[in-house]
């Protein structure tokens, strides 16, 4: 394979804006699960006393229709009917709402509630036989293959050593009511599920790694993939150098219609040339009008020879300005002795041609 097709540098801030818009987030779905169930089981077991008082409660209240009652109409069974959903609601509400919370606050942890329906949008990929295929002999499905198979086997463990103690208990068991021998095996069944949950945690945080290095890897790019975001986000680089070659272009033209304004032209002889105007009556100071080398430079100088413009040559002073002061700009201090000559010349020559 062509190395320029593997998939080789890391993602782009944008390609993981892109993953997310597409509802490829990363998460481990079995923290989710896990926290959920810890969650149900600590709650069951904190409100076990409060349900219990309830159950009883409600039995006792509907066999205490029953007593009173020897013939049961239709709306009596609907009002103990309706009775019967309102208290399962009451005393299974808050165990639902601490399990979704549990996962909507765990699964927004790792999605920073993040919100895309891309995911739940139809795919002909998702019902392709091919495409599940190739999922089925996929790495990820080893992993869910073998996390089931840990899985198992610790639940099966931790359910065979509780059933040893459960049973070491039962001859303490038949000395005690009823009641109380059900509270001991209940509150086994809760130990039972809270160790499974924290197992559960700890292979959660294993997936959670190895989830976010799947993640990390499937959304890695090719070099040929940054070369187009690159061209998608800072432009085509040779759309963009030809952009800045047409914008210099133009700034030259500009600069070179400057040229015929200026007073003075100081050069080197050939490779530097700067032109200068000074109107003292709206300058402080002699303005560069244009600047140049090379090419340029034989340009600016063509061009002041053509509009009969002094030209003076000296060659440091023509460097420093060329490297000193921007086009536009008026000429800073420390030039005002050196051009203080070249503009009195200037300006003798001036009123030579004026008397003329």
């Amino acid at each position: 394979m062509d190395t320029a097709e593997e998939k080789t540098e890391e993602a782009t801030p944008k390609k993981r804006r892109d993953e997310q818009k597409r509802g490829n987030i990363f998460q481990s779905a079995d923290a989710v699960s896990a926290f959920s169930i810890l969650a149900v089981f600590l709650v069951l077991r904190a409100a076990m006393p409060y349900i219990y008082h309830s159950i009883c409660n409600i039995m006792t209240s509907f066999f205490h229709y029953a007593a009173n009652h020897d013939v049961l109409s239709n709306s009596f069974v609907q009002d103990v009917n309706r009775q019967a959903w309102l208290d399962i609601i009451i005393l299974a509400a808050p165990v639902m709402l601490v399990a979704a919370g549990a996962a909507i606050i765990i699964t927004g942890a790792q999605t920073k509630f993040k919100f895309s329906g891309e995911k739940i949008k139809f795919k002909f990929s998702n019902i392709n036989p091919v495409e599940g295929f190739k999922r089925l002999f996929s790495l990820r499905s080893v992993v869910e293959v073998l996390k089931a198979i840990i899985k198992t086997v610790i639940i099966g463990y931790l359910i065979y050593i509780k059933i040893i103690d459960i049973r070491a208990q039962c001859s303490g068991m038949m000395d005690s009511d009823v009641f109380h021998s059900a509270a001991v095996v209940v509150n086994d069944i809760f130990d039972l599920g809270i160790q499974m949950s924290l197992v559960f945690i700890g292979l959660a945080a294993a997936d959670y790694l190895y989830q976010r290095w799947d993640y990390e890897r499937n959304i890695k790019m090719t070099v040929q993939e940054m070369k187009e975001e690159y061209k998608e986000t800072e432009g085509n680089p040779e759309t963009k150098s030809r952009i800045r070659q047409v914008q210099r272009s133009m700034s030259r033209q500009r600069m070179m219609q400057q040229v015929p304004a200026a007073d003075v032209v100081v050069r080197n002889p050939t490779h530097f040339a700067v032109a200068l105007r000074y109107k003292p009556e709206k300058d402080e100071a002699p303005v560069v009008v244009a600047k140049g080398r090379d090419r340029i430079a034989f340009k600016i100088i063509e061009i002041a020879e053509k509009y009969d413009i002094p030209m003076k040559e000296d060659r440091p002073l023509a460097r420093a300005l060329y490297a000193s002061v921007e086009v536009n700009q008026e000429i800073p201090p420390e030039f005002y002795a050196p051009l203080a000559g070249i503009m009195a010349w200037v300006f003798q020559l001036k009123k030579k041609e004026m008397k003329r």
